[in-house]
Formats: structure tokens, sequence, C-alpha cells
């Protein structure tokens, strides 16, 4: 039985379009502008940006695009979590993430380094996982040991890290501990069964969406390649993975699938699918108690790794 918070919050999102003055629901095309979803993402981000108390934000030296450390108070200086924000390949930074990864680090306690990979439609695949691969190196490069590192992500998030996990097994690259995912977008192809039959469920997920990003994402490139869509990747050999997705979400096959594919692959693999829940809502703790819950279980996952 789904709490009343969340409960209130499904309703919230789902009619988030009556709060900006209109009555119809969005509608996603390729004549959308990119650019005003973005810039409405960073008012909402705005609205919101206080940090939670003994959480600091520092920016990183890295040389070749923005990223900063997000780091809450009493962590272990020498563990990481190299964080891959979400929004949909197409929109989405540090400033824009900075609360909802602030708050994420409150419940791990460890720190977060957050990057401004590059963004489709301007620079499509494999642009952000070439930047997700060069930031992981160079944490290697400054002595971070893979086994303190840990991978977390939301959403387009989620799928690119698994990305830079197979582009980095192709390197014989070192693996980091663990990797967290919430809601992971796997499969360029948009071939899960989910895509259609959690639509009307899904409150979160705007119509035609899905098509029109990860077809700016995808480019002039063949959406089956393995690296960019990690569904059809050899996941032999990946380090142990947890999955969070809800019940109701489009993306629900695309971690199933996923986690099954792993499983047979012989990877360690944590799924759970949270019923009546919506797409990322751990990002929400401590607003309601099944977020709240997710977030714990995904606080006990990260530290358990690396701990070992």
């Amino acid at each position: 039985m789904p709490s009343f918070k969340s409960k209130m919050f499904s309703l919230l999102l789902r009619n988030r379009h009556l709060l900006s003055g209109k009555l119809k629901k969005p509608v996603i095309d390729f004549k959308s502008s990119i650019e005003d979803m973005r810039a409405d993402i960073s008012r909402s981000a705005e609205k919101i940006a206080k940090l939670p108390k003994g959480v600091n934000v520092v920016k990183a030296h890295y040389p070749d695009f923005y990223a900063e450390w997000v780091i809450p108070e009493n962590c272990k200086d020498e563990q990481v979590i190299l964080y891959f924000h979400g929004g949909g390949f197409v929109s989405g930074n540090c400033k824009d993430h900075r609360n909802l990864v602030a708050n994420f680090c409150t419940f791990v306690k460890t720190k977060s380094l957050v990057f401004d990979y590059s963004l489709a439609p301007e620079k499509p695949f494999p642009a952000a996982v070439n930047d997700s691969v060069s930031i992981y190196c160079w944490l290697l490069k400054n002595n971070y040991l893979p086994k303190n590192i840990v991978f977390a992500g939301d959403s387009a998030g989620g799928g690119l890290e698994m990305s830079c996990l197979l582009m980095l097994k192709e390197q014989n690259t070192p693996l980091p501990a663990a990797v967290v995912a919430m809601s992971p977008c796997t499969d360029m192809t948009i071939s899960g069964q989910s895509h259609k039959t959690k639509m009307k469920a899904d409150p979160c997920t705007p119509k035609g969406s899905t098509e029109t990003w990860l077809s700016y994402y995808v480019g002039n490139g063949n959406p089956s390649n393995p690296i960019m869509s990690p569904l059809f990747g050899n996941l032999t050999g990946l380090p142990p993975i947890m999955i969070q997705v809800g019940e109701n979400e489009t993306l629900l096959d695309d971690s199933t699938r996923f986690a099954e594919k792993a499983k047979i692959a012989g990877v360690d693999i944590t799924l759970h699918v949270w019923k009546d829940m919506f797409h990322c809502f751990p990002m929400l703790a401590p607003m309601f108690r099944e977020a709240t819950e997710a977030m714990n279980e995904i606080a006990d996952f990260i530290k358990y790794h690396l701990s070992k």
C-alpha cells in the first residue's frame, strides 16, 4: 500500500503542467525547444537551491569541463562516488542537480564528484561516454583507488554509467567497486514493452519525450550499439550493481531486462522494483517513506562495498 505522501507526490507530478498555467499536458517532439526546457529546469532547481546542513560544494580542478565536489561532513577523504546526473541525455548539469546530489550524499555519507558531461543534440553519442571515461581516469590518476570509487546515477545518468563501465572494460581499465542506478535508461532502441504498458501510469515522462530525446542522443549512430545501449552489451565481469526502479514508469523494462541479463552474465546484481512508485523516486528522500527506505538501501549497499 503506497504511503499517502507518495500518492500526493505522484499526483503533483502528473498535474505539474497546471502549476505553470498550462491546461494541457506537454507533448515533446522535434519542434520542442531544448533551450527552453533547460531554462525551465534551471529555474526549478534555483527554487530548491539551499544545500542540506553540513554539505559543502567545491569546484573540482578538472581541466576539460566543469565538475564539482559535493562533500558531506565527516566523510572519508579517500572514498568517492562518481555521480552521473539525469536529464534525458539532453539536459542537466552540476548546478541543476546540486541539491539532489547533496541530499544523496547526506544519506550515503560519502563525497561525490558530479560533472557536466556533453549533452545532445549539440554533442550526441559517444561524447558523453567519452567524458565519463575521461573523468573516471582522472580520479585514478589523482590516486583514488578503484576499490574506493562507486558509480551512481539517475535516469539517463544511470544508463550512462553502464556505458562507461563497458567502455572501461574494453580498455582494460580497472573498474569501480560497485554501481548504483536509479531508473536507468539502458536501451536506445526503446524496445521494452513498459514504454507502452506503463505510459498511462507514469506521472513523470511527457508524451514523446523518450523518442525525441533518445533520437538526439543516438544521432547518426546505431541505437543497438552495446556501448550506446548497455542492455545489449557483454556484462560479464562488471562490478556489483544495485538498481532501484518504480513499478509505474516507462523505463521499468530497461531496468528489469538489464538486471536479468546481468544475472545471467554472473554479475552480483540487486534489483528492487517498488510497487506504485515513479521515475527516480529515491531522490526525493526523506520526503516520503518509500523514498527514504530506497535511499537507505542504497546507502547500505554503498557502505558495504566501500568497506570491503
